[in-house]
């Protein structure tokens, strides 16, 4: 996105930078690279396969503790930046907070992409619902599987 764009630039302020704002800064940053760059994967983890945990898993977090706020959280997801071949276990809240950056991506992405077919305003109020989106993820509200 061109962040010399005014707009652009207030969206990354107030919503993008503070929904990816986590604990692990430098962690937060390599997420942000990540979503920009399309290379961001997330996955369900299966919960009932994870008997023993790596050493190193233990630092990319764990089933029971989210890599990116450090609480102890149980981790349905987990993340990979690029083709590094770590991955990271996050906590649902962490998972809203970056799947909602993600959506907005992807709108943008097709906007670029010409496969919107609306008019300005149109896209506008998709992007402010999006903004939307992000700010709820920010407050910690996130679906789960009761509701």
């Amino acid at each position: 996105l061109d962040r010399s764009s005014a707009f652009i630039s207030r969206i990354y302020r107030e919503d993008i930078g503070p929904c990816l704002s986590f604990t692990r800064s430098e962690l937060s940053q390599s997420i942000q690279s990540a979503v920009e760059n399309n290379s961001l994967t997330i996955e369900p983890v299966a919960m009932t396969t994870l008997p023993i945990v790596k050493a190193s898993a233990i630092e990319c977090g764990g089933p029971k503790k989210c890599a990116l706020s450090g609480l102890s959280r149980p981790c349905r997801h987990r993340i990979k930046l690029g083709d590094k071949e770590s991955y990271y276990y996050i906590s649902p809240s962490s998972r809203a907070r970056i799947t909602a950056v993600c959506n907005l991506f992807t709108y943008i992405r097709y906007i670029q992409q010409g496969l919107v077919r609306h008019d300005a305003e149109q896209m506008f109020w998709e992007v402010m619902r999006l903004r939307r989106e992000m700010s709820v993820a920010k407050l910690g509200y996130f679906p789960t599987d009761e509701s």
